[in-house]
């Protein structure tokens, strides 16, 4: 099977909030189905993912054979997931990784005894190993890139030893390696340990040791230093791209208050978290609309001697601001995280951000869904007209 026309699909990071992204393929599915299109039917030649949305579009990719199926197994996880399935919860597991590097972080200068081995980051996500296990089937990856189901995979990557931006791609198809400012394209097999470094939000979860060039290099998450989000399904091919956001991209003017107060280290963490998640995303986006609408004043002639191309772009990202939903279930973190995250203001209203990118509870999740299946709904329209249904 060869793509005509290659539509590329972008899942974009932000921890539990990537469970928005489901509700959007539940829509999408569901629309294209009322359309015409058959269930098993794969609509994205191109699937690139950064972060959990590294998860979510490695799971997808690897049943680019049945897509209904593939929306159905993100459903399944992210309906029913539970923080256990991705960070330890209990007391002990606390106190082992997040209770120490508080510690460390506010007396390190102390606490010499760690200065052998430190702890590495607030939580210890060693269970999300065996999430990945079971959601994945990379064996299945390879059949469907053989078989024409799928042109290509990505997924990104942050170096911290180099400083590098790094897209790891797979596919079969000839595509040379590209080398931008920071950002550098590397074409491998796409594994478990890619997606853990890929979810390796800073601080929060350790870096990851990953082999590139012949040595080892200690990679985080994929949107640190993104630039250009939107450029892996570009360079990979894709004629228009489907965005799908975990955040609010325009905030609308905020309210005059009376007074603030001085900002928690959650509501800091929180905003430098939307600025990683979210700042590089909308810019990209004016990028591309930019470049679409200068391309769309040059007559024929002229688009023959740029290497520029059109590409037709379609985002929907959350239409509510997911820090609210997140205040309203940060009660149900299991104890031992809600008393650690509420040392720093986590589990206040306005240090929520924070919490929003760490509740992997069913309650949150569960809306953020039918959040993305509503905002989905809402642009029927624009869908329809994107696939050319």
């Amino acid at each position: 099977m060869a793509f005509t026309q290659k539509t590329g699909l972008i899942l974009t990071g932000g921890g539990a909030r990537a469970a928005y992204q489901v509700g959007v393929l539940q829509a999408l599915a569901r629309i294209l189905w009322e359309a015409g299109w058959p269930p098993a039917r794969n609509p994205f030649a191109i699937i690139c993912g950064t972060s959990a949305g590294a998860i979510n579009a490695t799971a997808l990719a690897c049943r680019a054979d049945n897509f209904g199926e593939g929306v159905q197994t993100l459903s399944e996880v992210w309906e029913h997931i539970v923080v256990d399935q991705v960070y330890r919860a209990d007391s002990l597991g606390v106190i082992r990784s997040g209770a120490r590097w508080l510690s460390l972080l506010s007396f390190g200068w102390l606490l010499r005894k760690w200065r052998a081995a430190p702890p590495a980051s607030l939580l210890d996500n060693t269970p999300l190993v065996g999430l990945l296990h079971r959601m994945l089937d990379l064996p299945r990856l390879d059949h469907v890139l053989s078989e024409g189901l799928l042109h290509a995979l990505a997924v990104t990557a942050s170096s911290y030893s180099s400083g590098h931006h790094l897209t790891f791609y797979q596919t079969l198809a000839d595509i040379a390696p590209w080398v931008r400012s920071q950002r550098i394209a590397l074409q491998d097999q796409i594994g478990v340990e890619h997606l853990l470094a890929s979810s390796a939000i800073p601080f929060i979860f350790p870096a990851v040791p990953l082999f590139i060039g012949g040595h080892r290099e200690y990679c985080g998450d994929g949107t640190m230093r993104q630039l250009a989000p939107i450029s892996p399904a570009i360079h990979l091919g894709a004629d228009k791209v489907l965005v799908v956001g975990a955040g609010r991209l325009h905030e609308p003017q905020p309210q005059a208050q009376e007074s603030a107060r001085y900002p928690s280290l959650a509501q800091i963490a929180g905003h430098a978290m939307s600025s990683i998640f979210l700042d590089s995303l909308a810019v990209d986006i004016e990028r591309l609309n930019r470049i679409n609408k200068t391309l769309s004043m040059l007559p024929s002639e002229r688009l023959q001697d740029t290497p520029l191309r059109p590409v037709q772009l379609l985002v929907i990202a959350p239409s509510e601001r997911l820090d609210d939903l997140a205040a309203r279930h940060v009660h149900n973190l299991p104890a031992p995280i809600r008393t650690m995250l509420g040392g720093i203001g986590a589990t206040e209203t306005r240090g929520a951000a924070l919490a929003s990118y760490l509740l992997f509870e069913l309650s949150y999740t569960r809306e953020l869904i039918q959040l993305g299946q509503r905002d989905t709904y809402a642009r029927q329209a624009d869908v329809l007209a994107f696939f050319g249904s």
